[in-house]
């Protein structure tokens, strides 16, 4: 940022997907040669922007009641002769833009996840007009121009996991889902300009990335040598990048899971052997009405292929209960399919109409009571979470390399995640510190011992619903420790 820029607090909320956290902090970066920089909380900001998501129940109300709590701080700002400009982006902007200025006119800005480049010219606009009524920017066309071209390269360290979107948008238009109308046709980026986004990121300290898409295993992006790349493929390529360590991608769909992508299951050491791969039902009945375009048998051969391809592989998925015309026995095929198959974490939701699909219009179809939605979500929730249990469970006892990536509440707690996706915290009593600095049979004392970005082999003490306990091993193995870079 330029330094003789005036600096501009600005806050960012962020709901739902991992693709909303980076289209967050890439708004950031495009803002940041405005003179913005990021703030923890809205009091004060001269720019606040609410990075909405359409996907689950009463998105658009939350939106409102945030609005809400955000007027009065406007109204301060202006009182003592300063700006706040409110900004509201992503899905539900997309979907509902006009809505959101009927009832909310105080609003300055409405954009859709595909306009946020243009960010400064639309600052420009909001500027100049100021207080007037009537006159806010509201962007939510689909642009020609694909949004990555025009993004400045990153302005802020990404961590130590990192996000990287390779692949935007979906053509599948399952029935319940919003995604096709606010994300739009589905589009890969070229690998080069993946490739080299993923350098930068390694350089500024990631050690782990994910890569992101509304439908990421769909990815067909221009390879360097002219040919399409599939997703498979550009994840071996990324995996040649020195100092990355952990691959991982989500979200995938079942129709995409192709034989070039699981036998990078089985190859390349970096693709972590955690898959998110939604089903959404067990029953074919409801599948064919979410017009998911597979059975349930074609999940289970899929499921079958990558464990054959990676056996300690472990899966999560998302689940409707409660869809259109669900009986009984279809929910049965749900249960049915999760004993079979086994999740280590999963994602289970309500049916709720999201207005503009066509499940929100199907007609002389009975819909599923909320008595009975909530009964079954109870009762797959109770199935998932012994699942989840027993898979933490059958973690104790191993080593596992946890990236830790966060302190916990107390003093000396550590919080990372395993290659599996499970929450891990570690506690290191401070004495701990001190024998491993002065032990003379551990050659860098201080590299036997957890840090935040650091990848570290720990041993699993206890299992818990949704985390492990951890503790150091009693003797480091060769590979106990990797820091970025080794």
């Amino acid at each position: 940022m330029n330094s003789a820029a005036v600096a501009k607090k600005l806050f960012v909320k962020t709901y739902g997907c991992q693709m909303n956290v980076y289209d967050s902090a890439r708004m950031a970066d495009v803002l940041a040669p405005l003179g913005y920089a990021p703030v923890p909380t809205p009091d004060g900001a001269d720019m606040v922007i609410l990075n909405t998501c359409h996907i689950r129940e009463k998105a658009a109300e939350k939106v409102f009641s945030e609005l809400g709590r955000l007027r009065p701080l406007q109204e301060a700002r202006r009182a003592e002769g300063q700006q706040m400009l409110i900004a509201v982006a992503g899905c539900v902007a997309q979907a509902e833009g006009d809505e959101i200025l009927r009832r909310a006119p105080y609003v300055d800005m409405v954009f859709g996840p595909q306009v946020y480049h243009r960010l400064p010219e639309m600052v420009a606009r909001a500027a100049r007009t100021g207080a007037e009524r009537g006159a806010a920017v509201l962007e939510t066309d689909f642009p020609v121009e694909p949004k990555f071209d025009f993004l400045p390269e990153l302005s802020a360290p990404p961590g130590a996991a990192a996000y990287l979107a390779v692949q935007e948008g979906c053509d599948k238009f399952c029935s319940f889902c919003v995604v096709p109308y606010t994300r739009g046709a589905e589009y890969s980026r070229p690998a080069a300009k993946v490739l080299a986004e993923a350098r930068r990121l390694v350089a500024a300290g990631a050690i782990e990335i994910t890569l992101l898409g509304q439908n990421v295993n769909a990815y067909h992006g221009e390879g360097p040598d002219g040919g399409t790349w599939s997703l498979g493929r550009l994840i071996r390529a990324l995996a040649g990048i020195a100092g990355l360590v952990r691959l991982r991608y989500t979200t995938s769909h079942p129709l995409e899971m192709d034989e070039e992508l699981i036998s990078a299951h089985r190859d390349v050491p970096a693709l972590m052997p955690f898959l998110h791969l939604p089903v959404q039902s067990g029953s074919d009945r409801v599948l064919e009405a979410m017009n998911r375009r597979h059975r349930a048998d074609d999940y289970r051969r899929i499921v079958a292929r990558l464990r054959a391809a990676r056996p300690d592989l472990a899966l999560s998925s998302d689940f409707i209960v409660g869809f259109p015309g669900e009986s009984e026995a279809d929910f049965a095929a749900t249960l049915d399919l999760v004993r079979e198959t086994g999740f280590a974490q999963a994602y289970s939701f309500k049916y709720s109409p999201r207005p503009g699909t066509p499940a929100a219009a199907m007609q002389g179809v009975e819909q599923v009571g909320e008595a009975v939605k909530a009964e079954r979500l109870a009762r797959l929730q109770a199935l998932l979470g012994e699942q989840q249990l027993a898979f933490n469970r059958a973690s104790v006892g191993r080593r596992l390399a946890v990236l830790f990536e966060r302190p916990g509440r107390k003093p000396g707690q550590f919080i990372g995640r395993s290659p599996y996706m499970q929450s891990v915290h570690l506690a290191v009593h401070p004495a701990v510190h001190r024998a491993a600095a002065a032990d003379d049979r551990i050659a860098d004392g201080s590299q036997a011992l957890p840090a935040l970005g650091r990848l570290m082999e720990v041993e699993i003490a206890a299992a818990h619903p949704v985390s492990l306990a951890a503790r150091l091993p009693m003797r480091p193995s060769a590979l106990s420790v990797m820091a970025h870079g080794e």
